[in-house]
């Protein structure tokens, strides 16, 4: 053990179970370091002793990196990206701390300083999920879990596109330079799938003859290796973009990365301007940011088109999962069917349907209209009841309000 002073601040410094703690006593007296060094040590021992002799302290980074490791293989490698990004936060606040020093107040003290950096609600539980997953691996998570509060957030993120911004914005895809962004868009439209899983598809996930596709590597387990069948208008153009890959092989890309060549080139697959080259089928097309960007705000002028100064279309990527999502549900299918299509599980399937389907106002009057329809009390006997209680009812009231007025200020029944 040994002390020594920095900044004219008196620290600590001992090994325990084999890890270094170096603290601060945050005091200038010598003697007041010596005492919390012994305070320190000795409460590490209480702590040792009541986990087992196996256990030993750890620092939260040295803790993070080795939970890291043991999850990547059970990760989706967006999901490795995220946990990464989500701990370049959290160790400089929680890094130089152990374990078994995380205390809810810590935690508080983080979310308000992320709120202070204007981080959005969903983010920081991103986060906190992290410092809990850790904290369970290491059984430290059950002691402070009843005072840790995850922030709200709104559960109505997304829209659904409606037909007319559909159709607007499919014919802006099929007049990008990018060739493979409209097909992208439609099948994301007709198959609910994500973003990565559309990008990272294979030709060998398509089955032509059964016109349906198996979804690889998901975000969630019960998303993955789920089967979707594929509609009419899919299939046509899935069959003509094979036709353009006549070299194509299973292990390859259905969207290849690929360049493409300046503005008023010849047009290929019916796209103006633009030729690819460079194709490499044995990668991904690295994303369509741009040319969906582009695409959104050519839409938005030929929804609008007397604006002065036209607005994009209002739509992310995801979008069109929810689109999908809510033509299924406006069309009456099942949950269990939506659930399976989506990926979700049983459990979770209502709430998710809640949060994708974006039912439109005439769906919610057709379905008030069946449940008119189904009982026995028809709109005809609705207006023959109207009509003969009318001149009884307006009597009775009249004789009400005249008494009223004789008694004074009194209630009507």
């Amino acid at each position: 053990m040994s002390t020594f002073k920095r900044g004219g601040i008196w620290w600590y410094k001992f090994v325990f179970g084999g890890q270094v703690i170096r603290q601060s006593s945050k005091s200038k007296s010598k003697k007041v370091c010596v005492r919390a060094e012994r305070g320190r040590h000795d409460q590490l021992e209480r702590g040792f002793n009541s986990l087992g002799k196996n256990d030993r302290p750890l620092l939260f980074s040295v803790a993070a990196e080795t939970w890291l490791k043991c999850k990547t293989p059970d990760l989706s490698p967006r999901s490795v990206t995220i946990e990464r990004t989500n701990l370049k936060h959290l160790i400089p606040a929680f890094g130089g701390l152990l374990l078994c020093d995380i205390t809810p107040d810590n935690i508080g003290a983080y979310k308000t300083a992320r709120l202070g950096e204007k981080a959005a609600n969903k983010t920081i539980n991103l986060e906190l999920g992290t410092i809990r997953a850790i904290l369970r691996k290491y059984r430290m998570w059950g002691n402070i879990q009843p005072d840790v509060k995850m922030l709200r957030t709104r559960d109505d993120a997304g829209k659904a596109l409606s037909q007319e911004e559909e159709t607007a914005l499919l014919k802006e895809c099929r007049a990008s330079r990018s060739r493979s962004l409209f097909v992208a868009v439609l099948m994301a439209i007709d198959t609910c799938m994500r973003y990565s899983e559309v990008r990272l598809l294979q030709w060998s996930q398509l089955d032509f003859a059964n016109r349906r596709l198996h979804v690889g590597k998901s975000k969630t387990e019960h998303g993955d290796n789920r089967v979707i069948p594929i509609s009419q208008r899919l299939l046509v153009v899935l069959e003509f973009w094979a036709g353009v890959f006549p070299q194509r092989k299973p292990s390859h890309f259905v969207f290849p990365f690929e360049k493409c060549g300046g503005k008023g080139r010849d047009k290929i697959f019916g796209f103006k301007g633009g030729v690819p080259y460079a194709t490499d089928p044995t990668k991904p097309t690295g994303d369509w940011k741009e040319a969906w960007e582009y695409a959104k705000r050519r839409a938005g002028a030929a929804l609008n088109p007397e604006a002065k100064t036209p607005q994009p279309l209002i739509c992310r990527f995801h979008d069109l999962r929810h689109t999908g999502c809510t033509r299924m549900l406006e069309k009456g299918v099942p949950f269990s069917v939506v659930a399976v299509i989506m990926g979700w599980s049983a459990s979770t399937a209502v709430r998710m349907a809640k949060r994708y389907g974006h039912i439109g106002h005439a769906a919610r009057v057709e379905a008030i209209d069946k449940l008119a329809s189904a009982t026995l009390f028809d709109s005809a006997g609705a207006r023959e009841w109207e009509q003969s209680s009318r001149s009884e009812k307006v009597s009775e009231w009249a004789q009400k309000w005249a008494q009223s007025k004789e008694d004074g200020p009194r209630e009507i029944q």
